[in-house]
C-alpha cells in the first residue's frame, strides 16, 4: 500500500512540474471571441454559465437573446429577478422562425438585437456580452456573418469577452473565434423517450 501511496506521489509531482512548466509563459490576457455551437443541448446554458461566473467576479456583463423572445426561462427570471442589476438582459427576438413565418420581421428583430449587442459591446465598461442564438440568426441570413465577423476583430475592445451561441456557426465565425466548442448530441430524452422540454433543465 505504501509503495502505491509513492507512486501516486511521485506520479502527481511530475504533473504538477510539467503543468508548471506549460503555464510558465502563458501570461497573456485578452477578451476572447468565444463560441458555443453543435447540435447537441447546452450551448445557451454554457453562455449563461459564464455569465454567472462573470457576475461572480464583479464582471458587469449584459446579454441579448436573438431567438426566444417571449419565452419564459430560468435565466431571464434569474437576471431579472435575484440578480437584478448585476447583468443586463435584453430580450429582442420574437421566437423561432417558424413560429412567426415572417422573414421581413424575423430580419427586422434580428437587426434590432444585432444594433443593440454592438453598443453593449462597444460599452468599456461591460466586460462579457452573451449574444444567445445569434448563429440561428446567421443561419437564416437574417445577419451577415461577414459584417459581425468584420465589428467583433476591428471595434471589440481589446479586453471585452463575447459570447455567441447557437447551432450551425459559420465557418466564418469559427475561424476568427479565439474558443470554440462543439456540443454533440450523445442521448436525449425527447427523441429517445419523447420527453419535452422541462422547466429548470432546458428553460
Amino acid at each position: 500500500m505504501q509503495d502505491d501511496t509513492d507512486r501516486h506521489r511521485e506520479k502527481m509531482a511530475k504533473i504538477k512540474a510539467a503543468r508548471g512548466r506549460m503555464m510558465a509563459d502563458k501570461t497573456a490576457e485578452k477578451g476572447l471571441i468565444i463560441v458555443h455551437t453543435g447540435k447537441g443541448k447546452g450551448k445557451s446554458s454554457s453562455g449563461f454559465g459564464m455569465i454567472l461566473r462573470a457576475i461572480g467576479w464583479g464582471m458587469p456583463c449584459a446579454v441579448v437573446q436573438f431567438i426566444k423572445g417571449a419565452w419564459d426561462t430560468g435565466e431571464r427570471r434569474a437576471l431579472e429577478g435575484p440578480l437584478a442589476g448585476l447583468c443586463q438582459i435584453h430580450v429582442m427576438g420574437e421566437g423561432f422562425t417558424w413560429d412567426t413565418q415572417d422573414k421581413d420581421r424575423d430580419t427586422a428583430a434580428a437587426q434590432a438585437a444585432w444594433d443593440k449587442a454592438k453598443e453593449l459591446i462597444r460599452d468599456p465598461s461591460v466586460q462579457m456580452v452573451l449574444l444567445d442564438e445569434i448563429n440561428i440568426a446567421l443561419r437564416y441570413g437574417y445577419l451577415d456573418a461577414g459584417d459581425v465577423v468584420e465589428f467583433l476583430l476591428d471595434e471589440k475592445p481589446p479586453m471585452t469577452h463575447v459570447v455567441l451561441t447557437g447551432r450551425n456557426a459559420p465557418d466564418l465565425l469559427i475561424e476568427a473565434a479565439d474558443l470554440v466548442t462543439e456540443m454533440t448530441e450523445i442521448k436525449h430524452p425527447f427523441k429517445s423517450q419523447g420527453v419535452k422540454a422541462q422547466r429548470g433543465v432546458e428553460f
